[in-house]
């Protein structure tokens, strides 16, 4: 499935999670700002940087709907699936009240 596709799938369903995806241009000289989801007033707001390519605004906008609650929300399978590569890893409770990494192996390891 062509990027631009599952871009419109992704902001499908954060349209029907009540997130407004808006594509803003974010660069603005020594002010580093970067995308991402915000709440302003009440509201779920996903500010993209409009310059980053469709695939990094798809990332972006999977991570984040990732952790929202979207499994009664319809979604065709391959955006689905984008979805389930973008989520981000759940750590291992910690009862022994240590701190625990998750490196890029994604083994959880204690410090």
């Amino acid at each position: 499935m062509k990027p631009e596709q599952i871009y419109l799938g992704l902001k499908d369903i954060a349209d029907k999670l009540g997130i407004v995806v808006s594509e803003q241009k974010l660069s603005t000289g020594s002010l580093k700002v970067k995308s991402g989801l915000c709440k302003i007033r009440g509201h779920f707001v996903m500010i993209l940087d409009k310059q980053l390519s469709i695939h990094k605004k798809c990332a972006v906008l999977a991570t984040c709907l990732s952790d929202m609650p979207h499994d009664a929300v319809f979604a065709i399978p391959a955006v689905r699936e984008f979805l389930a590569r973008h989520q981000k890893p759940v750590l291992p409770e910690n009862i022994s009240g240590q701190n625990i990494i998750l490196p890029e192996d994604g083994i959880a390891k204690k410090l």
